[in-house]
């Protein structure tokens, strides 16, 4: 029993919850009291990358604002289908490194098990909006290829679990990868990417925190948090459960235009998260991946804004403001000045 931690919420409530996520955009748009003037484009929009959003993470969203931010980052808009230069399907060229099934290994020491091709929500900037997770779909044999590659690399230090979103897999699934991995003695620690304790918080049940910390591995869960409105009372209390499970928490954001693209966002975005016990790790540059366009600030504007940010908070709230480079070894870090009210 996690201390202070109720299992009021029955297993399977997040599962009901995700299967029952907003996918037809004149529902989103009839919900938040919007007018149906958008609905042309949202359908179009959709049809290439298709609307997918939990009602917790609708229930945060501001009836009758078609610019509020957490809805921008989730409604399709007509001009994803713009073609623009430079943004491609695989910006990161992740499909050179997904040396096979379910893995994709990009940099020294550690790697990614695509542990779900499903999402809770579907980001209208994701990276991934186009990649192949029909082919990284794996069958029990090939989960035993993927586990015996990290068996065979003594250079692989940490796991990373990604998708999609891992934590749409099952409680069992999570569990089984977890054990297996900490049977492995080179592996030092496991890492978790996702963005349901914030756009499905019922998901971070007793049994999911069991799943993954019953092992000798060090949790570190990194959420994707890109502006303090996600951060609503069942979003903050998940966040506590895995604090009070003593998983380390850290943030990545992307700098978004319309979503946090100004100072006072991105000053409240780390000090909400800094009261909830996360701290603030990456601040990422958009990729330049297609239909994302849209999103994209520009690399003047990002700087300013950070080495703004830098001279009003503690540094252990300031994000570190990259940008991720197909070919590069890691994150490459974006130069900042200081700028001075």
């Amino acid at each position: 029993m996690i201390h202070g931690y109720s299992a009021a919420v029955e297993p399977a409530r997040w599962q009901t919850i995700l299967a029952d996520s907003i996918t037809d955009p004149r529902e989103l748009l009839t919900r938040l009291k919007l007018g149906l003037d958008l609905l042309p484009a949202a359908i179009a929009a959709d049809q290439s990358f298709r609307l997918r959003v939990p009602a917790p993470f609708v229930d945060l969203m501001e009836p009758g604002n078609p610019n509020d931010p957490l809805l921008r980052q989730v409604l399709p808009l007509g001009v994803e289908l713009d073609e623009q230069p430079g943004f491609v399907s695989d910006p990161l060229g992740e499909q050179h490194s997904n040396s096979q099934p379910g893995i994709v290994h990009k940099y020294q020491g550690r790697l990614l098990l695509i542990v779900s091709g499903g999402c809770a929500v579907n980001c209208r900037y994701c990276f991934r909006r186009h990649f192949p997770y029909a082919d990284n779909n794996l069958s029990t044999a090939e989960w035993q290829q993927a586990l015996d590659y990290i068996r065979n690399d003594c250079s692989i230090k940490e796991v990373i679990f990604s998708g999609g979103d891992p934590l749409v897999a099952s409680d069992k699934r999570l569990a089984w990868l977890t054990s297996e991995i900490a049977g492995i003695p080179h592996v030092r620690r496991l890492r978790v990417h996702t963005r349901l304790p914030l756009v499905l918080p019922q998901r971070i049940t007793e049994q999911l925190i069991a799943a993954l910390t019953h092992t000798r591995l060090p949790l570190t869960m990194v959420l994707h948090c890109n502006h303090a409105s996600e951060l609503g009372p069942a979003q903050r209390s998940a966040i506590q459960h895995l604090r009070q499970a003593g998983v380390m928490l850290l943030n990545q954001a992307v700098l978004l235009r319309g979503v946090n693209d100004n100072l006072t966002d991105l000053s409240n975005l780390s000090e909400n998260l800094g009261d909830t016990g996360v701290l603030p790790y990456y601040l990422h540059m958009l990729d330049h991946v297609r239909g994302a366009q849209h999103f994209l600030v520009d690399d003047a504007t990002a700087t300013r804004l950070m080495g703004q940010l830098l001279t009003q908070l503690p540094g252990y709230l300031a994000p570190r403001l990259v940008r991720e480079v197909a070919g590069q070894p890691a994150k490459v870090p974006i130069p900042v000045e200081l700028v001075y009210a």
